[in-house]
């Protein structure tokens, strides 16, 4: 089973990470010997996840000079014990590698796992809603952490400030109002940026609709208050010109309530920050 190649810059973080934990050598394996016989290393699932991960454990077997079998596909369910994929070259290559394939496997995994199971508690209400991830990521890992979510069935959000505008109440706060902050917006950014404006109540919703927000983020708000914001959005004709985004506080145990209260995305940091990495280890043996 083949994997597509990943952009230069994910390459070149793979080889930093791969950096951090060798140094200038692993000093166990060089203490046993020179350890060049060819080995065998098989990753396998210790507990039931979706699996995710395997793009980047396949270049890392690239970039070390090893060569590699995927065995399942990413995505899709595997159970205890289930190999996931098979890395062939020097022993002293596969200890050295090990652990980061492992670390990454296991955070993308778990990021999937949670996205899914989110995905799916969603779709049981609302088979229309979009559950997203955030820009509340780990500092150099937001390129896994987001294609994890993807992989998982939801959407990766924002990856950087850059792709679209979105202003915060901090902004606000600066700028004087939310009318005077999409003013600004609108006059100096381009037609294809879609703007959004968070709102944390019912005036600011209306506010940022009134405006030209093409999506409001209601943040930290109840799902009885968005409710509210939805009737009033609608008899005031405003629904069906922004895209309503719950956001704050949102995960496994209460998505479900928001899935119910008339948005079009529910996003979660929790997703990326609050999640349980997946378990896998890997079995080498001599080829």
């Amino acid at each position: 089973m083949s994997v597509k190649g990943l952009p230069p810059a994910v390459l070149e973080a793979l080889r930093e990470f791969l950096n951090e934990d060798i140094r200038s050598g692993d000093i166990t394996t060089e203490a046993l010997g020179p350890l060049n016989a060819t080995a065998v290393g098989t990753v396998l699932a210790k507990t039931k996840t979706i699996i995710a991960g395997l793009e980047e454990a396949a270049s890392i077997a690239d970039i070390s000079g090893l060569t590699y079998e995927v065995l399942v596909f990413e995505g899709n369910w595997v159970a205890p014990r289930e190999p996931v994929i098979r890395l062939k070259g020097p022993a002293k290559t596969l200890l050295a590698t090990e652990r980061v394939i492992l670390n990454i496997i296991m955070r993308m995994s778990g990021i999937a796992t949670k996205t899914y199971n989110m995905v799916q508690a969603v779709k049981r209400e609302n088979p229309k809603v979009i559950v997203a991830a955030t820009r509340k990521t780990t500092p150099g890992f937001r390129y896994f952490e987001k294609r994890a979510v993807e992989i998982g069935g939801g959407d990766p959000h924002r990856y950087a400030l850059d792709d679209m505008v979105l202003i915060k109440n901090n902004h606000i706060a600066v700028v004087g109002s939310i009318t005077q902050a999409m003013q600004k917006v609108r006059d100096s950014i381009s037609f294809t940026k879609k703007v959004s404006c968070e709102a944390r109540d019912l005036q600011e919703a209306l506010e940022a609709a009134e405006a030209g927000a093409d999506i409001v983020l209601l943040d930290n708000m109840s799902p009885k208050d968005i409710e509210n914001v939805h009737k009033v959005l609608t008899q005031r004709g405003l629904r069906d010109k922004v895209i309503l985004e719950a956001s704050g506080g949102i995960d496994e145990e209460n998505v479900r309530a928001f899935a119910r209260c008339g948005v079009d995305v529910i996003s979660s940091g929790a997703i990326t920050h609050s999640y349980t990495s997946s378990n896998f280890s890997m079995s080498l043996s001599l080829a």
